[in-house]
């Protein structure tokens, strides 16, 4: 049991025996003083007689006193008493890594089961579960980017940030990779000391970039090593549409009337990681392949992290009750 009394929090349930062999001793304390009055008393009817010219009372009231706190104050000491706020300074070594999802409309596509932005949010959490001590960030791209959720450490916040990507967070924009690139690069830049720059992209590789070649260019200029990972079949599906309650209502179709069909660009991809030295699998469906990824990432040299304040609530104050305790014992045995 865990206690507040005076602004001090005590730990009274596993040092509660503390106490009584507080009391205990303040008990024996009382009793000696009283028995030895008793006996002055009794072998001097006068206490300024020549027999006790050398006893006083006040003497032995403090001597009394300060064995009493000494004995409280060891006490007090085994009930770990603690108030205040304290904190220290971590360096952490890690990774960064940005993982940018594909939000456009083709990642509806029922080629994989239940469809590519399911599989895809799955592939992450299969990621997240097995890097270890990396600050990780979440980009949403299609035709423009943004980032979802910054680089942190804190998978469980990460994690609800995925959850929130749904049905409702599609686009209906055209897929443009150089957009997530340029938002991944932006943020890195405002990390000028950062050596080992690490994106890992999930998509199905449709991509109506204008600047391909150019993308190519400012991903090696920005020393950006890509992993990516494709979701969909060669073969491909077509991309349904949905109405305001989710109810699919038909297929996207393209400006003639046909069904428009969606399928993975493999071939672009493996151009990406090629380019920038990463690692490319294809629709992942078990953790064999996302370990490939995971190895290509922690092959990278760790790297020393900004230093984190990490606040401690409650600090121990033993050493003021230890103190107390020996300066009573000390001055008891000058007095």
């Amino acid at each position: 049991m865990i206690t507040q009394w005076m602004g001090i929090t005590w730990h009274i349930s596993a040092y509660l025996w503390a106490l009584g062999i507080v009391f205990f001793t303040l008990a024996v304390l009382v009793f000696r003083y009283r028995r030895i009055e008793y006996l002055i008393h009794a072998l001097a009817k006068d206490r300024h007689a020549v027999l006790f010219r050398h006893t006083s009372f006040v003497r032995r009231v403090l001597k009394l006193i300060l064995l009493a706190v000494a004995s409280i104050s060891l006490g007090l000491t085994l009930l770990q008493p603690q108030w205040g706020n304290d904190t220290q300074s971590v360096e952490q070594y890690g990774r960064d890594v940005f993982i940018a999802l594909d939000i456009s409309r083709s990642m509806l596509a029922q080629d994989v089961s239940p469809n590519r932005l399911h599989v895809a949010k799955s592939v992450i959490r299969q990621l997240t579960e097995q890097l270890v001590c990396e600050r990780i960030g979440l980009v949403l791209f299609a035709g423009s980017a943004f980032i979802q959720c910054p680089l942190t450490e804190d998978y469980n916040a990460f994690n609800l940030f995925l959850d929130h990507v749904d049905v409702e967070t599609i686009s209906s924009g055209p897929t443009s990779l150089e957009s997530a690139f340029d938002q991944i690069i932006k943020a890195y830049e405002r990390m000028p000391t950062r050596k080992c720059k690490l994106a890992i992209i999930i998509t199905d590789g449709e991509d109506f970039s204008p600047h391909l070649t150019a993308m190519y260019n400012r991903i090696k200029q920005a020393g950006l090593l890509v992993c990516a990972i494709g979701v969909g079949t060669a073969q491909g599906a077509p991309i349904p549409l949905y109405n305001e309650r989710g109810q699919q209502v038909g297929h996207q179709k393209d400006g003639k009337g046909n069904i428009v069909i969606s399928s993975h660009n493999g071939p672009l991809l493996q151009e990406l990681v090629t380019q920038s030295g990463g690692e490319y699998v294809g629709t992942v469906c078990d953790r064999v392949n996302v370990q490939s990824i995971v190895r290509r990432i922690m092959a990278v040299e760790k790297e020393k992290l900004e230093a984190q304040r990490v606040w401690i609530d409650l600090k121990p104050q033993y050493p003021y009750f230890v103190a107390v305790s020996f300066f009573s014992l000390l001055l008891e045995w000058l007095i």
